[in-house]
């Protein structure tokens, strides 16, 4: 078999990011997202709710569907993570989540709307979901074995910026070829592109199919130069990985700075994750934005998050980690702050003339920073696990990061939920998520810089 160089096989490891990015910039944030909450809105408001109490409902019901998609993921992770490491076989267990990814992604070409069957919708939602987030954590456990420590932050922040170019592109095609404007046109004025059914919003629907082929173009090449590294040749049971599991949970009680950098990423990466889950859905229901000004809003955000990812892989390199995530939490707390002082009417409690433009220049000033400076987030997490990490263990410890990621991914959207259950506001709901921003903040002060590898 002939050997695989490393430069390629790095790129192989970028092409994922490249390949999968789509679902979360279609689906989780810019289309599909606000598609669904306008659908439900009007469903709800055709059950008798009145305007904000649909919306409120609306983002509820997503809440709800991010919280157990989370749930399912957090507890999974590490015992898959476990049983991936006694076998030393990674790519199987990619190639089924990329399966899931896949069908999930196509299912969305289904949606009603009229709103008829949105539960099912989020079925086949959550399902993709699931498949792309293990699919993401078993490829994270191949960071370390790329390169040295001093490197991975780098590779970590260029395969980030290239994940969200690929992003930004097929963002773009989707708004100029498929998502019909309000006037049944896309963003150039032309009909949705292979004859789709505008009426019927097949454009907009066409984003998960799009994804889905997207993706199974562009893993290619992963799947050529990203190999395991060679099996074990042990037998993989439910039993072994729960032992092990088991055992690592319970040595954090000896490594300070693994745990809390376990507890302060689980926090703040939700946080994060709040933010891109309902981004799209706030534009939509509290500035009343189209799908095509949300897209564009996308493309702004992902051209940001490109090129400050590939930044911050440079000042995680210059500076270590720990500095970068501090900085990029700051900044996303304060955009935070301002996302939930702000409507169409109001700044900060100032009013604002009608028509005002202020809000719209200001959120997509905010979409600048959250789009930048949470791909640096995420970028310089990543390096910084890997330096909590050791390459014989590492997807069962990528495992435990996407648990501790996940194993609280129900509290963002449960809290946003809830507050705005109780607020009866779309806006205020996303006022929790600063508490999460800074509750991490606090815990990053006992995590060591340099890592702890046990």
């Amino acid at each position: 078999m002939q050997q695989v160089s490393t430069r390629k096989r790095i790129w192989g490891w970028w092409f994922f990011d490249w390949a999968s990015q789509p679902y979360q910039t279609l689906l989780v944030t810019f289309i599909f997202s606000p598609f669904f909450a306008a659908v439900a809105a009007e469903h709800f408001i055709g059950q008798g709710l009145d305007g904000e109490a649909a919306k409120a409902q609306a983002q509820t019901v997503w809440s709800m569907c991010l919280t157990v998609t989370g749930l399912i993921i957090g507890f999974g992770a590490p015992f898959l993570g476990a049983l991936a490491d006694i076998t030393g076989r990674r790519r199987p267990w990619i190639a089924v989540f990329s399966l899931m990814y896949l069908i999930g992604a196509w299912g969305l070409w289904h949606m009603d709307p009229a709103g008829s069957n949105l539960w099912w919708m989020l079925v086949s939602f959550g399902f993709g979901f699931i498949g792309a987030e293990f699919a993401l954590i078993f490829v994270n456990a191949q960071l370390p074995t790329l390169a040295s420590r001093e490197d991975v932050g780098a590779i970590s922040g260029s395969g980030f910026a290239f994940g969200y170019l690929g992003g930004v592109i097929s963002l773009f095609i989707m708004l100029l070829l498929f998502v019909e404007q309000g006037s049944g046109k896309t963003l150039i004025g032309l009909s949705p592109a292979l004859g789709l059914d505008a009426g019927a919003r097949e454009g907009t629907r066409a984003a998960g199919p799009f994804t889905a082929i997207w993706f199974a173009v562009f893993m290619t090449p992963y799947f050529l130069w990203v190999k395991d590294r060679g099996a074990t040749g042990r037998k993989a049971t439910l039993g072994k990985a729960w032992q092990m599991v088991v055992k690592l949970v319970s040595g954090l009680r000896r490594r300070l700075s693994l745990a809390s950098y376990l507890g302060s990423s689980m926090l703040y990466r939700d946080a994060l994750n709040g933010l891109y889950g309902f981004g799209g859905v706030y534009a939509k229901l509290v500035l009343g934005w189209e799908i095509t000004q949300i897209g564009i809003f996308g493309i702004v955000a992902a051209l940001a998050a490109t090129l400050f990812s590939w930044l911050g892989g440079k000042a995680d390199r210059q500076f270590g980690p720990k500095p970068v995530i501090i900085a990029a939490i700051l900044v996303l707390s304060l955009v935070c702050l301002i996302i939930v002082s702000m409507s169409r009417t109001q700044f900060f409690g100032v009013a604002l003339a009608e028509g005002s433009t202020l809000p719209d220049t200001v959120f997509f000033g905010c979409g600048v920073l959250i789009g930048g400076f949470g791909g640096i987030l995420q970028a310089a997490s990543r390096s910084l696990m890997v330096r909590h990490t050791s390459p014989r263990d590492a997807t069962e410890s990528f495992g435990l990061y996407g648990l501790s990621g996940r194993a609280t991914a129900f509290l963002a959207p449960a809290l946003i939920g809830l507050a705005t259950t109780l607020t009866g506001s779309a806006r205020l709901g996303i006022t929790p998520v600063i508490g999460l921003f800074l509750i991490g903040l606090i815990l990053l002060f006992w995590v060591h810089g340099e890592g702890d590898q046990g």
